[in-house]
């Protein structure tokens, strides 16, 4: 379901921080990732792996906040994983985000 913003200065501020989130290619690999569905950290740590993103997990952990942060991914749980600390659960909260041009409006969905 696509929701309309109005163009006023803070949902701008919100629509330009979730377009810087977008530079990163790394963090871009993170939405590919979670655009399959529901993905664990250490399931997006190894797909980034494989991609040929080789960061340190406190770099991931960035990525994912920044993420977040920006309103295009949400955590959605934790998974509990043999005795260790759980596992935090992610999914995409926006798949498209735009911008009408005559009326300034943005749109995510």
């Amino acid at each position: 379901m696509r929701r309309w913003m109005r163009c006023d200065p803070s949902n701008m501020r919100a629509f330009t921080a979730m377009l810087k989130s977008l530079i990163s290619e790394p963090r871009r690999s993170i939405i590919r990732v979670l655009a399959d569905g529901v993905k664990g950290t250490n399931e997006i740590y190894i797909e980034l792996q494989r991609s040929g993103f080789h960061m340190p997990r406190s770099t991931l952990y960035y990525h994912l906040s920044a993420l977040q942060k920006a309103g295009i991914i949400e955590m959605v749980g934790y998974r509990e994983q043999g005795g260790g600390a759980p596992e935090k659960l992610w999914k995409l909260k926006v798949r498209r985000i735009g911008v009408d041009l005559v009326t300034g409006d943005v749109f995510r969905e």
